[in-house]
């Protein structure tokens, strides 16, 4: 598989994961029941997950009123991209398989 097709299928898996994760938690809040750990919506986003996360907290309401939330998914977003475009203009040539 070529890995611009990997990555590509990744990000949007680990994406759809965030934004599903924000929906079953705001229900799990609604309903009272075992909820999400934080720790793990940060973790889905911080592995790639950043805007389907970010995508869910506005789009279900949830973790809106948390500043954590609202400053860190977007920071964790801007990382991200820093960090793509610090490697794009790496001149190392990166290749995987």
């Amino acid at each position: 598989m070529n890995s611009i097709i990997f990555l590509a299928v990744y990000l949007a898996s680990v994406n759809v994961i965030g934004f599903a994760l924000m929906g079953i938690d705001k229900h799990k809040a609604r309903v009272g029941a075992f909820r999400i750990p934080e720790g793990t919506l940060f973790v889905v986003a911080a592995i790639g997950g950043s805007i389907g996360s970010i995508i869910g907290m506005y789009t279900f309401h949830h973790k809106t009123r948390h500043w954590y939330f609202v400053y860190g998914m977007p920071a964790i977003l801007v990382l991200q991209l820093l960090i793509i475009f610090l490697l794009w203009r790496a001149p190392i040539d990166f290749r995987f398989m």
